[in-house]
């Protein structure tokens, strides 16, 4: 690939999903096992409906999602009116080949530094690193501290789907459950630094919203399996 096209891609991409919102909406809608409205997206994310459209609508326009109408139950029958619109995502992939950059590389041989530089400490400066994110995190997208706990996690999962994880809160079980890591292969060969990265974050997300808890991170022993943090 030649670096005209490389910055194309990278260009398509930044415009459609480098917002934080749009990503994590674009996330939910292909996690979703049916087609989702503007107004369960709108409800989700805590914003009006007509910001919901615009972000849906967009990744409509750049391919991600595609349309389908949905006629309700409740609404069939003489009269019905217009259904809803309903998003579903499309099969177009999001990936970007990097010829010369190898970020998975990058963070596999910096979790091995760490290891050699401070293999006594390791796991304990890699939490707070994680932690000192997690504010930066916290700040920047202006994370309430006036919120219950029950929607402190719901929103800190929302984050963390903003910075490339796939996140889910469940707050009867208390836990927040990720089935996907932007860490990678570093994520199953170096659990005890990457983990305590993710707990890290957690607790400062979490420390923002002024939610007083102490994640604990259950690695997955599978790749395949989910990642579990208990808040």
């Amino acid at each position: 690939m030649d670096a005209a096209h490389l910055d194309e891609q990278l260009g398509d991409l930044a415009a459609t999903l480098g917002d934080a919102t749009r990503r994590g909406i674009y996330i939910t809608v292909r996690e979703s096992v049916e087609p989702v409205t503007a107004g369960q997206i709108a409800e989700l994310f805590e914003i009006h409906t007509n910001v919901a459209r615009h972000h849906l609508d967009r990744l409509v326009t750049d391919g991600y999602l595609q349309v389908t109408r949905r006629r309700r139950a409740e609404r069939s029958g003489p009269g019905a009116g217009r259904p809803a619109k309903h998003y579903e995502t499309t099969a177009k992939e999001i990936s970007v080949q990097f010829p010369a950059r190898r970020y998975d590389l990058l963070a596999e041989l910096l979790a091995r530094v760490v290891e050699r530089v401070a293999p006594d400490s390791a796991a304990e400066i890699a939490e707070e690193i994680g932690r000192e994110y997690g504010r930066e995190l916290a700040a920047e997208v202006g994370l309430s501290r006036d919120e219950g706990f029950d929607t402190a996690v719901t929103a800190v999962a929302k984050v963390l789907m903003g910075v490339g994880f796939e996140t889910e809160a469940n707050t009867q079980d208390r836990v927040i459950v990720t089935r996907f890591c932007p860490f990678g292969e570093t994520a199953s060969k170096h659990p005890e630094i990457v983990c305590k990265l993710d707990q890290g974050m957690v607790a400062g997300l979490l420390e923002s919203a002024n939610a007083s808890s102490v994640p604990i991170v259950n690695p997955h022993a599978d790749h395949a399996d989910d990642c579990v943090t208990e808040v």
